[in-house]
């Protein structure tokens, strides 16, 4: 096979890709991470052994479109960061994430959802690292409650998710008042009775895990 014609060919399967992904990105927002592969290749004007040339199986896909999310994911948290006030940084940062899930299903799903390959978790682990900076500085500001931790964030979106599926067409701002609600419940001049203990990081993940989207 000459170069040129090779050249052809891969430039024909980037299309394809990109094909895909546009048509994925579009069905994971509408309809989350469990739509079927044959609509996304219908979409994309492809068969779905094109399809699965491209992305070997659902996990692949997926993570490919999410990838760009957790990028934001990412830079939110580092940002949040160099935020002067340290109670401003936290809630705009639970703000931004939990606004990520309201504009996409995927999103919504797979921020609660562990994959097993480097191209999610390792940025995932970024972002809870300077979101663990994020919560200790307003704790010792002495604005966030003392017995905050990471594993609450974890849980804050993952009620956000379930409110998310229940309200979405109905009543798409809800989640608004859930986070404001949240948030209210976090400061230290609005304390209550000490939280029950937090669940341990192993057992978020293996929830998450346990929520995967099957192939």
């Amino acid at each position: 096979m000459d170069a040129c014609k090779r050249r052809g060919l891969r430039r024909d399967a980037e299309i394809n890709r990109e094909r895909i992904m546009t048509a994925a990105r579009v069905a994971f927002r509408e309809r989350g991470l469990d739509v079927p592969l044959e609509e996304i290749a219908r979409r994309a004007e492809v068969n779905i052994a094109t399809l699965y040339r491209r992305f070997p199986d659902r996990e692949a896909l997926i993570e490919a479109i999410l990838a760009d999310h957790m990028a934001d994911f990412v830079e939110a948290a580092e940002a949040a960061e160099r935020t002067d006030d340290p109670w401003e940084a936290f809630a705009e940062l639970v703000e931004h994430i939990c606004g990520m899930q309201a504009a996409d299903q995927g999103v919504t799903e797979g921020f609660t959802v562990c994959f097993p390959g480097a191209a999610l978790e390792a940025p995932r682990a970024r972002a809870m690292a300077a979101v663990e900076r994020v919560i200790e500085r307003a704790r010792r500001a002495g604005t966030l409650r003392p017995d905050f931790t990471g594993q609450d964030l974890m849980l804050i979106m993952m009620a956000n998710a379930g409110v998310l599926g229940s309200t979405r067409g109905a009543a798409p701002q809800a989640w608004r008042r859930l986070i404001a609600l949240i948030l209210g419940a976090c400061r230290t001049d609005r304390l209550g009775p000490p939280l029950p203990p937090a669940p341990s990081t192993a057992d978020l993940h293996a929830a998450m895990s346990s929520a995967r989207p099957q192939r």
